[in-house]
This record gives C-alpha cells, sequence and structure tokens, in this order.
C-alpha cells in the first residue's frame, strides 16, 4: 500500500515539473532574437556631431557599433527654442536608429539626447548638438534626466550577489543530501538551508526583473512603468528571468521529496537537467551571450557557475554539519569522495575561467588598462589563495587525518569560505562592468578603457562627477546636482575648469552642455596623464553658487 501511495505522488511530482517546464518553454517562445554585441557605442550620426547643415533634415539616424534597443521615451530631438522637433517614433534596425524630425525647423542649434539598451542589457547614453544655417546657444532637455539612480546600479549588484549566494545555498544541501548525507543524521538543517537558497534565487530574479525597468530607463527604485516591464518582458534579459522562474517552480516538486529522503534515480536526473537548465539563464541574461562567441560563452560561464555552487555549497555544508555531527567512521566514507568532487569543480572553474578570461579580456594590456581587466586580477589572485588553502585541506583527507581530527580541517573550510564570500562580491561587480575586450576596441568617441567617479560634497549642494575614460586624449565628462535630500538639484548655470599644476599647466576652460535641470555634460581633451585638477562652479540662483574641486587622475 505504501509503494501505491508514493507512486501517485511522484507521478505529480513530475507532473507539476512538466508544467514549470511548459512556462520556460512559452517564455522562450516569446524571447526575441537578437544577435551578439555588448555595450554599443555611438559610431557615427547624421547630421554629424556640432556640424552646422544648410537646410533641416527630415531625419536624424544614429549608427551604433552593435545592435540596440529601444528604451520608451528616450531619444529626443530639442529644436533651438526648446521644444520637441522629433515626430513619432524612432525606428530600430540593428545598430541603425532613424529619428523622424520635422525639416521646417527654426534656424540654430538642435540637441539629440539618447538612450538605448545593448544586447548584453546595458543601457547606453550619450547627447550632441547639431545646427542649422548657423549655431546657436544650444538648448536644454527639459525632459527628465535618463541617468539611473545611483541606488539602483548598487540594488542590481547586490541582487546578482544574493543570486550566486542561493545558489550555492541551494546546490550544496541538495548534493550532499542526495549522495554524502549519513542516514542517522537529522535532515532538518541542511533542508532549511536549501529552502532559503531557492527563496534567495527566486528573490533575486524577481528584483532583477523589476530593478531592470529604473536601470535601462533611469530614475530610482519606484520609477517604473508598465510599457518598462513589457520592454524588458520583451528582451532576452526577461526571458531568460522568465525562464529561470519557470525552472525554478518545476524543480520545487522533485526537491521536496530529495531533501526528505534519498531520490530515486529517475527523479534525481531530472532535477539535474532542470538545474543545468537554470544555469545557462544566468550567461543569457549577460555579457556571455553578447561576446564574440556566444555559445562557447554560455556554455563556458554556465560550466562556472556551477562548479563555484558545487564547491562552495559542499564546503558550506563540510562547515556548517558534517565536520560537527559526522563520526569519525562516517568523515572516512565521505572526505575522500568530497575531496575528488572539490578537485573536479577547481578544475573546471579553472577551465571555464580561463577560456572565459580570453574571450573577454582580448589582450594582456587590457587586463592592467581596463576596470573589467584589474577586477579579474583581484578576483585571480584571491582565487590562489583559496587553492593554496583547498590543497591544505585535500592533504589533511589524503593523509587521513581528517576523519581523526576534523577540526584543523573544519577551520580551512571556513577561511576558503570567507575568501569566497568577496570572490562573490567581486564577480557581482565583473557582471555590470564593461568587458575588456569592448573597452579596449571601438571608436575612441564611446569606448570606455576607464572610469573616474566622485561625489564632491558642499553646504549647498552635492556634485557627482565622472570622467570616461580618464586617459590621455578625449574625455568626456558628466556632472549631475543633488540638493541635500539627494534630489536633482535645479543648476541654472555651469561652469568647470581643469590644470595640471605640477606640468605648469594652467586651467583650461570645460565647455559644458546642459541636458537637463541638473545635468550637464562636456568632452575635454588632456594632453598629458596626471593628477587633473577639475574645478565645478554651480550657480542655482541668481546669488547662490557653489564651487567644488576634484583630482582627476588621468593615464
Amino acid at each position: 500500500m505504501a509503494g501505491m501511495t508514493v507512486a501517485p505522488r511522484r507521478w505529480a511530482a513530475r507532473l507539476a515539473a512538466a508544467a514549470g517546464l511548459l512556462v520556460t518553454v512559452v517564455a522562450l517562445l516569446i524571447a526575441p532574437a537578437t544577435s551578439a554585441s555588448a555595450h554599443a557605442v555611438l559610431q557615427s550620426s547624421s547630421p554629424a556631431a556640432s556640424s552646422v547643415v544648410p537646410s533641416g533634415p527630415s531625419e536624424v539616424v544614429l549608427t551604433f557599433s552593435e545592435s540596440v534597443r529601444k528604451v520608451p521615451g528616450k531619444i529626443r530631438v530639442i529644436a533651438p527654442d526648446g521644444s520637441r522637433a522629433d515626430r513619432g517614433e524612432p525606428s530600430f534596425s540593428g545598430g541603425v536608429v532613424t529619428i523622424p524630425v520635422d525639416p521646417g525647423g527654426a534656424r540654430g542649434t538642435y540637441l539629440v539626447s539618447f538612450r538605448v539598451i545593448s544586447a548584453d542589457s546595458h543601457p547606453v547614453s550619450g547627447a550632441f548638438t547639431y545646427s542649422v544655417g548657423a549655431a546657436s546657444t544650444p538648448p536644454v532637455d527639459s525632459g527628465t534626466d535618463s541617468r539611473a539612480n545611483p541606488v539602483v546600479g548598487t540594488a542590481v549588484k547586490v541582487a546578482r550577489f544574493l543570486g550566486y549566494a542561493g545558489l550555492v545555498l541551494l546546490v550544496g544541501p541538495a548534493l550532499v543530501l542526495a549522495a554524502l548525507w549519513p542516514r542517522r543524521l537529522s535532515r532538518r538543517g541542511p533542508t532549511r538551508l536549501a529552502w532559503t537558497g531557492l527563496g534567495l534565487v527566486a528573490f533575486a530574479t524577481l528584483a532583477d526583473l523589476w530593478l531592470q525597468v529604473p536601470y535601462t530607463a533611469g530614475g530610482g527604485l519606484f520609477d517604473v512603468t508598465g510599457e518598462g516591464f513589457g520592454s524588458v518582458f520583451g528582451s532576452a534579459f526577461g526571458a531568460a528571468h522568465l525562464v529561470r522562474l519557470g525552472l525554478l517552480a518545476a524543480s520545487i516538486f522533485l526537491l521536496r521529496p530529495l531533501l526528505a529522503r534519498p531520490a530515486g534515480r529517475a527523479d534525481a536526473i531530472i532535477l539535474a537537467v532542470l538545474g543545468g537548465a537554470a544555469l545557462l539563464t544566468w550567461p543569457l541574461a549577460g555579457h556571455p551571450a553578447a561576446s564574440p562567441a556566444p555559445a562557447v560563452s554560455v556554455v563556458v560561464d554556465a560550466v562556472h557557475l556551477g562548479s563555484m555552487a558545487v564547491w562552495l555549497g559542499g564546503l558550506l555544508m563540510l562547515a556548517v554539519f558534517l565536520l560537527r555531527q559526522a563520526d569519525e567512521r562516517e568523515l572516512g566514507a565521505i572526505l575522500p569522495i568530497w575531496s575528488r568532487w572539490a578537485a573536479l569543480a577547481v578544475s573546471a572553474l579553472l577551465l571555464a575561467g580561463t577560456v572565459q578570461a580570453l574571450i573577454e579580456v582580448a589582450t594582456p594590456q587590457a587586463l592592467i588598462d581596463t576596470t573589467y581587466g584589474r577586477l579579474l586580477l583581484a578576483k585571480i589572485g584571491l582565487f590562489a589563495i583559496v587553492i593554496a588553502v583547498a590543497a591544505y585541506s585535500r592533504h589533511l583527507v589524503r593523509s587521513r587525518v581528517a576523519a581523526q581530527r576534523p577540526a584543523p580541517v573544519r577551520r580551512a573550510v571556513l577561511v576558503e569560505l570567507a575568501v569566497t564570500v568577496v570572490v562573490l562580491a567581486v564577480s557581482a561587480t565583473l557582471v555590470q562592468t564593461t568587458p575588456a575586450r569592448t573597452a579596449v576596441a571601438g571608436p575612441s568617441a564611446g569606448a570606455e578603457s576607464g572610469f573616474f567617479s566622485t561625489r564632491l560634497d558642499n553646504p549647498l549642494l552635492a556634485v557627482e562627477v565622472e570622467v570616461s575614460p580618464a586617459e590621455r586624449g578625449n574625455n568626456s565628462v558628466h556632472l549631475y546636482a543633488y540638493d541635500k535630500n539627494n534630489q536633482p538639484l535645479l543648476v541654472a548655470e555651469w561652469k568647470a575648469t581643469v590644470a595640471l599644476p605640477s606640468a605648469g599647466i594652467e586651467p583650461i576652460e570645460v565647455p559644458l552642455l546642459r541636458l537637463t535641470d541638473s545635468h550637464a555634460y562636456g568632452d575635454i581633451s588632456l594632453p598629458t596623464s596626471g593628477e587633473w585638477q577639475l574645478k565645478i562652479t554651480a550657480r542655482t540662483t541668481d546669488i547662490d553658487q557653489a564651487t567644488v574641486t576634484a583630482t582627476v587622475p588621468i593615464r
């Protein structure tokens, strides 16, 4: 009778898993087909930036280095009198964006501002001017600022970190309970850990979907619209996250019996397939899907992520449960098996990480010259520490000391876990950083090989400064003003100068263009490297103004 009761339950669980898979298939079917690209940059425009044309064009054409997608309401052409000169919605064809404009517009200078999304889900924004007949005072874009709130950028990284942490908490207990857990020990603690991990992955996935709206469109945490959600859900990024949610829902019904008791072979295989498919959704929503070799990058990144989850999840189970609760005989059987698993996982991590680094970094010099490369070097250094500690643990296992005296192994495992938490944080930052291959390639007008950002506080206001690429040659400068409540502040007039006293270079004026009431943009050519002094004056009223100074290191 008991066997007859269990069988229907297993069939019900498999049917529920099939229903979850159906959700993922639907999400895959509605996913748009996109070409591979990453961090698109504006290569050219018609009319050209800063040009003077004899008569008003009927359209403005933007040509990007890669395919881009629309951000609703974030492409605007402003006439000399401050009114909108664009007519109707812009059209997108790969990397070409065509904006219809009124050809009978007034003479003077027009402002074109844009924000689009590259294939790896990251927003790209910028602005330029052109003039009809003769140049005039550039207009100000009175629309909402297209810059995402700094809180949103931080929240995106936190969500990615929680997703990675949840994956570790889910995979470790599931794997150990399925294959290594002693029958006499209670499964309650690992089971709670696994459900916590699944909840974190689900929460991080939903948070990613929510945050992607203000991240791509600009604005604060709650600046979301139905149109914005529609744009996100209709993208490859949204489809990958919907697939992940469907796979998580399907796995719940198979995970429950596995955590309660040893699972059957068929259920374990189905669960492993679901897990492998879920792992693919992370690279499909990020840089790997937009690399020069997307198929290789996606598979390699999934292997990298899965190996990390197996290794760290297993270490967590050892530190929290097995090395405390298992006896010498049980540890004597468990630790050699785990040691082999860990060696395989670490080998896969190293191989996958090497392949992915070769694709994303492209050149050895990019390791030093780009933010992505430097973060990768930091990750490699931390990983080397973890490998050294893991080698020590493996030596204890091979010498059969670990089963008799688990305390040294447990201390080594705790050190591994502590360092790898930092590695996860670096990884969460890496997925939001421009890949080195993109930063060192492409036209100088848009590619970023470096970045400088700081916030300057004054009793009257706060100015956030961004300089890119922070190296010799042409640099773009973005200035954002905020009040004491961290809200955008209207600035009537901006002034900025740069100087390099150590080289005898006197202050050079930075020509600034007001993009919105609180945002100014300028381009400046810096002839040499050094610690440049950037002096900014912002006038908020006829009598109130503030001056702040930043030291900008230029390579």
